[in-house]
């Protein structure tokens, strides 16, 4: 399975080093969670990214995509100056954005 365009683009705005068109990726109230860290809205999520996603040039590849429901499950290997190595990612969207991430 391809990975539904909202997906693709928090992907391909990761690895271009895209802030805006990362943020833009995401509803306005979106909800992340990384391991437990909670982030909601796009201020708390900005933080987020500059401390553990573009900030430490992560560049990411999909491996599979799974639709869970009303998620989609996504295995992605990870590289970059932060964690290296793959990791689960449940996507929720709305439409055209994320409105939520849980990282696992």
């Amino acid at each position: 399975m391809t990975a539904p365009d909202p997906i693709r683009r928090f992907v391909e705005a990761t690895n271009a080093g895209d802030s805006e068109a990362f943020l833009d990726s995401f509803t306005p109230d979106a909800f992340l969670s990384d391991w437990g860290r909670s982030f909601k809205g796009r201020e708390q999520i900005a933080r987020w990214n500059q401390s553990d996603n573009i900030g430490v040039q992560s560049r990411l590849r999909i491996v599979r995509v799974a639709p869970a429901g009303e998620s989609y499950h996504v295995r992605i290997a990870v590289t970059g100056n932060g964690f290296n190595g793959e990791g689960d990612m449940a996507f929720t969207l709305d439409g055209e954005r994320i409105s939520s991430l849980v990282i696992s």
